[in-house]
C-alpha cells in the first residue's frame, strides 16, 4: 500500500510527498523515496527511521500499517498537530476509542476501506436492507489474498454493522463469510435473499490503486478540516 499511495501521490499535481519513514534496520533507510518506490527520478525525500521527523515534514500523515504502530504514530501526529488518514484494519474497540480521543485535537479520517466505490456500497446496502425488510435474509461474503492477516475484513465488519443498524437488529444477526486465497485484492458482496428473488450488491477491487487514490482524496480532505473523526462518507460528500 505504501508504494501504491506513493504512485497515486506522484500522479496527483495537488499532492507532494514530503516525508517517508520505515522501521529501524529496513533496507530502504537512507534511500531517496522516489527511487525506492520505482519513480523515474529522485524526490529529494530520504527514508528515515525517525517517525517524528518524517511526520513533521508533511501536512498530513497517511497510515496503512498495523494497529500498534498506528497508535504510536497517531500520538506523534497529535503532538505535532498534523491531520491523519488511517486505513489500518484490525483495531480493537479500545484502540478505536483512542482514535476518538485524538480526534478532539486533530482531524482524522478513519476507514477500513478507502475505495470510493466501497463506501458507496455501505450506503446502498443499508438502503436495500431498509427497503426490503426482515423478510429477506442478509449475509456478507468477502474475499482477499492469502496474506491478509485479519478475517473477516474491516470492510466486511463495517458492512455488517450498517446492515444490522438498518434492520434494527444486533450485528451478530448478520453472518459474515471470509475467503483467503491467492492474490485476490478485495471482493465484498452483500446478499439479500427473499421469497422468489435475490439481490446481490458487489464491489471488486481490481488493484490496490483504488485504495491509494481514495487515501489521497482523504488526505486532501483532512488537510482542510477542523479536529474530528471523519470517514470516507464525508470525503464522498465533499467531492460530490
Amino acid at each position: 500500500m505504501g508504494r501504491a499511495i506513493a504512485h497515486a501521490a506522484l500522479q496527483d499535481h495537488g499532492v507532494e510527498i514530503a516525508g517517508a519513514f520505515e522501521a529501524a534496520g529496513h533496507a530502504l533507510l537512507n534511500m531517496d523515496y522516489g527511487l525506492a518506490v520505482g519513480h523515474h527520478a529522485p524526490l529529494g525525500v530520504t527514508v528515515v527511521s525517525d517517525a517524528r521527523q518524517a511526520i513533521g515534514q508533511g501536512d498530513v500523515l497517511v497510515e496503512f500499517t498495523a494497529p500498534e504502530p498506528t497508535l504510536v504514530h497517531m500520538d506523534l501526529a497529535k503532538a505535532l498537530r498534523k491531520p491523519m488518514v488511517i486505513g489500518t484494519t484490525g483495531l480493537s474497540e479500545a484502540q478505536v476509542a483512542a482514535l476518538q480521543v485524538a480526534a478532539r485535537t486533530i482531524p482524522i479520517v478513519f476507514s477500513p476501506n478507502m475505495s470510493l466505490g466501497v463506501n458507496l456500497l455501505f450506503e446502498l446496502s443499508q438502503l436495500a436492507a431498509q427497503r426490503l425488510g426482515l423478510a429477506y435474509d442478509v449475509e456478507v461474503v468477502e474475499a482477499h489474498h492469502r496474506q491478509k492477516k485479519d478475517a473477516p475484513s474491516g470492510t466486511a465488519k463495517r458492512l455488517a454493522e450498517g446492515l444490522a443498524a438498518a434492520r434494527k437488529k444486533p450485528v451478530t444477526t448478520i453472518p459474515v463469510h471470509a475467503v483467503r486465497a491467492g492474490d485476490i485484492v478485495g471482493d465484498h458482496t452483500v446478499i439479500l435473499a427473499g421469497p422468489a428473488e435475490r439481490l446481490e450488491l458487489t464491489h471488486r477491487a481490481h488493484s490496490r490503486e483504488v485504495f491509494a487514490r481514495g487515501a489521497i482524496k482523504a488526505a486532501q480532505f483532512a488537510a482542510t478540516q477542523k479536529p474530528g473523526l471523519y470517514d470516507m462518507s464525508h470525503v464522498l460528500r465533499a467531492n460530490a
